[in-house]
């Protein structure tokens, strides 16, 4: 049993980081209109949104489907007419840099839909091995990440955690027909600027879905 004062730690450091717990993702049917939701990708999105959605603001659309396109905000989700293809985005904005022990600490949230295209265009990516394949390499800036964990969200909600082999790979199960997120984080102990103030690390946060 964890102690009291574990908990306790856990709690406040968790308190201390408003991205903690939270993903950006994209559903898309077939060619529609992607969908960008911010929330926690397991529990049942509330028609209202999650409490933190307003701090979604303008995604940005990376790769193939960058071109500028209007973002239509809906009461949970925001919508935007993209063009065929996997569809990518990429947002540094969406918590404001906090702190973290003595330094201060932020976070970048990356977005995929699709598995047609086997080029990573995010810093963190979870790109598919061939086209199509439920084999996936996790790479960040480009090249494969071994040892990374990664967290498979089936259909029905069912959730597994895993680790990435020494080639960033690794296989998502099977577990029905429907929207599969899978979802990694890293870590960079890297100094960097976001939203104008400087931070001392920066947590990456990347999802990719698709349909089976």
């Amino acid at each position: 049993m964890k102690s009291t004062s574990y908990l306790f730690a856990l709690v406040v450091a968790l308190a201390g980081n408003p991205a903690a717990a939270h993903e950006v993702w994209i559903e898309r049917n077939a060619t529609g209109p992607a969908r960008i939701y911010l929330g926690e990708p397991a529990e049942v999105m509330p028609d209202a949104g999650d409490p933190e959605f307003h701090h979604l603001q303008r995604p940005q659309f990376v790769g193939s489907s960058s071109r500028p396109v209007p973002l239509i905000r809906r009461s949970n989700h925001i919508e935007a007419e993209v063009g065929p293809g996997d569809v990518r985005v990429r947002d540094d904005a969406v918590f404001a840099p906090w702190k973290s022990g003595e330094t201060m600490q932020g976070a970048i949230f990356y977005a995929r839909s699709g598995l047609a295209e086997t080029n990573a265009a995010l810093d963190l990516e979870l790109v598919p091995v061939t086209a199509g394949a439920k084999r996936l390499v996790v790479m960040f800036r480009g090249k494969p990440l071994p040892g990374a964990k990664v967290t498979v969200i089936t259909p029905d909600r069912w959730q597994k955690a895993f680790v990435s082999d020494d080639k960033g790979e690794f296989e998502v199960p099977q577990q029905g027909v429907g929207r599969y997120l899978v979802s990694t984080s890293h870590t960079e102990e890297k100094a960097a600027k976001l939203g104008g103030q400087d931070v001392a690390s920066v947590i990456h946060t990347s999802t990719l879905t698709f349909a089976d």
